[in-house]
């Protein structure tokens, strides 16, 4: 049976989900959030603004009429965590209750602190929900570059549905029943990967970042394990993988933002330099105020929210991570 699948969002990683989706033979139509848009993509048959450079497939129609929702199997939600509530609010009239919806946003609402899957259903009542993460930059996947993802549910047949319908020859996905787990990887490696770029902006090295992705990735585990998440599930392709392209990857937002920052630009001259506002940043925030409420000691994330809001110059942020109370590896915070 075909697949009648709604994607919901215009943006990079939205448009490149439609074209796995078209390749897998599912009838695609791509939400857009204006008509003029919408126009754009359909009559140039490219994402000229957020894919630039990659044609999008007969298979798929872009539209900002809601009423397509109607008619879809199922919906996969690529919006940003900070403007998902609003567009389901807007939209919550043709989201029927009960139809999978599929979250592929990697941030926490501010404030609220929410995943997207609660999210979904607090805006948009209960339903199947499922999320898919992992090492997946829009550019790379649209160009067919070979990449394996995961695909989360509490539900064991929505997990493998997500699975048989976006898997291709070079998009691998595998399964989980840990939605918390990997939704806080996609949420937490956006924040870390910040601390990638200022790696690079201030001009350190390969062990430098070795070691950021290694703290990083057991900074991810302590908070997401305290959050109800699974080990494993942060050494795996949502959480460890993902993180690994998010620092070292040019294609990444956060990690441009923070290499901005590390050559002297300030926040607002770095926003100010790429499209929209990085996860990262916004999520941030939330990331610091779980971390308290949960009594779990986050200090890389601690230092790039300093950086990013207090004014501390990145090279004093080092200095007092490098200079903190030595501890044992394994059981160090």
């Amino acid at each position: 049976m075909i697949e009648k699948v709604a994607i919901l969002g215009d943006g990079a990683w939205g448009t490149a989900l439609a074209m796995v989706l078209a390749e897998r033979g599912a009838s695609v139509i791509q939400w857009a959030h204006s008509q003029e848009v919408a126009s754009d993509m359909n009559s140039h048959r490219e994402n000229r603004r957020y894919l630039p450079g990659f044609p999008i497939p007969e298979g798929i129609t872009v539209s900002a009429d809601p009423h397509f929702f109607d008619h879809a199997d199922l919906i996969v939600s690529a919006v940003p965590s900070r403007f998902l509530r609003q567009v389901l609010t807007d939209l919550s009239d043709h989201l029927r209750k009960g139809r999978p919806m599929i979250s592929a946003t990697k941030g926490l609402e501010v404030p609220g602190r929410l995943r997207a899957s609660q999210i979904i259903l607090e805006v948009a009542g209960p339903r199947p929900t499922a999320v898919i993460s992992g090492p997946s930059h829009a550019e790379e996947v649209a160009a067919r570059m070979p990449t394996a993802v995961v695909a989360a549910s509490e539900d064991p047949g929505l997990a493998l549905r997500v699975q048989d319908l976006f898997t291709t020859e070079r998009f691998r996905v595998y399964t989980s029943d840990d939605l918390v787990g990997v939704e806080f990887g996609g949420a937490l490696k956006n924040v870390l990967s910040i601390a990638g770029g200022l790696v690079d902006g201030l001009g350190f090295g390969d062990n430098t970042k070795a070691a950021l992705l290694t703290r990083g990735q057991a900074e991810m585990s302590r908070l997401g394990v305290a959050l109800g998440g699974r080990p494993e599930t942060f050494s795996g392709l949502s959480g460890f993988g993902d993180l690994v392209v998010s620092c070292v990857s040019p294609h990444g937002r956060n990690r441009a933002i923070g290499d901005r920052i590390g050559r002297g630009a300030s926040l607002e001259e770095a926003l100010g330099s790429i499209p929209g506002v990085p996860e990262g940043v916004t999520t941030v925030g939330a990331v610091m105020e779980l971390a308290e409420a949960s009594r779990v000691d986050m200090p890389i994330c601690r230092e790039i929210h300093a950086v990013l809001f207090n004014g501390k110059a990145p090279l004093e942020a080092v200095h007092d991570l490098m200079t903190r109370q030595q501890k044992d590896e394994v059981t160090a915070s």
